[in-house]
């Protein structure tokens, strides 16, 4: 069972920069692939990000060059740190996990606005 607790959503300017914390527990291995995903209203959850052992870090079209992933694979943590925020990158972002039998886990969630 593996719990994830996002982290570091809020309000931003158009233009601004936020660092998003995601924080597990339980079996999480450092091989699996660990993601940001996010849903604006009325929009499907898309992938926004990706991060694994033997891919390195995969970003969505939407976000290339805006978004960095990282992950600490010692204390569970992943992190996605945007910058140039767009009024369109308003949603609802989740941490995800997968595990190599394909279980999913997810996090609550957390808001990210972007007045523009």
């Amino acid at each position: 069972q593996v719990q994830l607790v996002e982290s570091g959503g809020g309000l931003v300017e158009a233009g601004g920069s936020l660092s998003l914390s995601c924080v597990g527990s339980g079996r999480i291995y450092r091989f699996n692939t660990m993601a940001w995903y996010r849903q604006a209203p009325g929009k499907q959850r898309e992938l926004v990000a990706s991060i694994n052992s033997n891919d390195g870090a995969v970003y969505s079209d939407a976000v290339k060059g805006r978004c960095t992933i990282t992950r600490d694979v010692v204390k569970d943590y992943l992190f996605l740190q945007m910058k140039d925020l767009k009024s369109e990158d308003t949603a609802v972002y989740y941490c995800h996990y997968r595990s190599h039998t394909g279980a999913e886990s997810w996090g609550p969630g957390t808001q990210v606005t972007v007045s523009s």
